[in-house]
């Protein structure tokens, strides 16, 4: 059997190997776990909806009438009402003709880019693209054109440049990584003089961005027939799963030849039935995304103050750009010391040189939790500074 034990340590001495922590409890602005509690900054809840007793309450009627496993894939028998449901207020929701619902964001991505591109094709993509966006261009056997990120010029070249029957632009909407923004409006308009599909990835963006909470979409005003949108579930919805929006015909296809959604059990029905909940309190209570609003500019006017790189984001996702791996985790762990979880980012999943801590808001933090994870950094940031002077 090949031995894998050298290629772990090797992960180990470039301070790349990673850890799963046994969490007790639902997700909220706290977290038990390893016998101690934490204030988290590293959870995707952003609505602070995971834990919410109205989409509970849904889920165990879902269960009441569906059981819990769906049976069998959506294409057999596994397709209930309740995902029947969740489809058309999906789409409603997110002012688009028809949605597909998909078990992750990832398997979506996976099913998408296939079934749009093949041989002969070619996918163009954002330097920084989700993982799952990589993945789906890399099974397509398409040809793949990355451009630099957020490079509509470059981008504008590299189509300029092709004669392939089959284009598909991709890109994340918030980049999950720095919290940026897609220059969305731009990327639209290029489809359109190219003759491109243009896949959304909305995974970051749905339930914060735009009014109502509905998105990318709804937060720059585009609309067109060309725009294959994903959003997931998972994240600032509270529950699991992900979607798929667009015309009624490009659903059908998807539908048809997304072999992530053909050849799968469905998700369990008890998740519908949890997402409709979700969607409702998503729409209605906006004071979440206000509270959330507020908490950033009160961490951004903070982080400015101390040694590190901070981009420009109006998101939820505030990255602390650290650079060395080591220094990422070593921050990590004195503020863990401190009771406070932010996780460190480092390569492959960001690029090499640019490890991070990576501070995820939620609506269900408070200003004091804010300002004890500031105290907290700025305690730590004298040593940043020696270390950046010794170098």
């Amino acid at each position: 059997m090949p031995d894998l034990g050298p290629q772990l340590r090797e992960l180990d001495a470039q301070g790349l190997r990673r850890w799963r922590r046994s969490v007790e409890g639902p997700q909220g602005a706290f977290l038990d776990a390893d016998g101690r509690r934490y204030l988290s900054f590293c959870s995707n809840d952003y609505l602070g909806l995971a834990n919410h007793p109205a989409i509970a309450a849904a889920a165990k009627r879902g269960a009441d009438e569906y059981g819990v496993g769906a049976g069998a894939a959506a294409l057999v028998c596994g397709h209930t009402r309740a995902h029947e449901a969740l489809e058309a207020r999906l789409a409603e929701f997110v002012r688009l003709p028809r949605a597909l619902y998909f078990s992750t964001g990832y398997m979506a991505n996976l099913g998408i880019v296939p079934a749009l591109v093949g041989r002969g094709g070619t996918v163009f993509s954002d330097a920084l693209n989700h993982a799952c966006l990589i993945d789906g261009a890399r099974l397509s056997r398409a040809d793949i054109r990355v451009y630099p990120h957020r490079d509509v010029g470059a981008l504008a070249r590299l189509l300029a440049e092709s004669t392939s029957p089959a284009k598909l632009v991709m890109s994340d909407a918030v980049f999950s990584m720095d919290g940026e923004l897609a220059p969305l409006p731009e990327l639209a308009a290029l489809c359109d003089r190219y003759d491109a599909w243009l896949l959304i990835d909305d995974a970051h963006g749905f339930g914060v961005l735009g009014e109502g909470g509905r998105g990318a979409l709804a937060h720059f005003g585009l609309a067109s027939p060309r725009i294959v949108y994903m959003g997931t579930l998972g994240k600032a919805a509270g529950v699991f799963g992900a979607f798929v929006a667009g015309t009624s015909e490009l659903v059908e296809w998807l539908l048809q030849r997304a072999r992530t959604y053909v050849f799968t059990t469905d998700s369990p029905p008890m998740l519908a039935t949890a997402l409709m909940a979700s969607l409702e309190l998503v729409e209605r209570e906006a004071w979440r995304r206000e509270r959330l609003g507020a908490l950033i500019a009160q961490l951004r006017a903070g982080l400015t103050r101390l040694p590190w790189r901070l981009p420009g984001s109006p998101t939820p996702i505030q990255p602390l750009i650290v650079g060395d791996n080591q220094t990422a985790v070593t921050l990590m762990e004195r503020l863990r010391a401190r009771g406070i979880w932010v996780p460190a980012i480092r390569p492959p999943t960001v690029p090499e040189g640019t490890a991070r801590l990576r501070i995820s808001l939620s609506a269900a933090h408070a200003p004091p939790d804010v300002e004890r994870l500031l105290e907290a950094l700025a305690e730590l940031a004298p040593a940043q500074r020696q270390h950046l002077e010794h170098r």
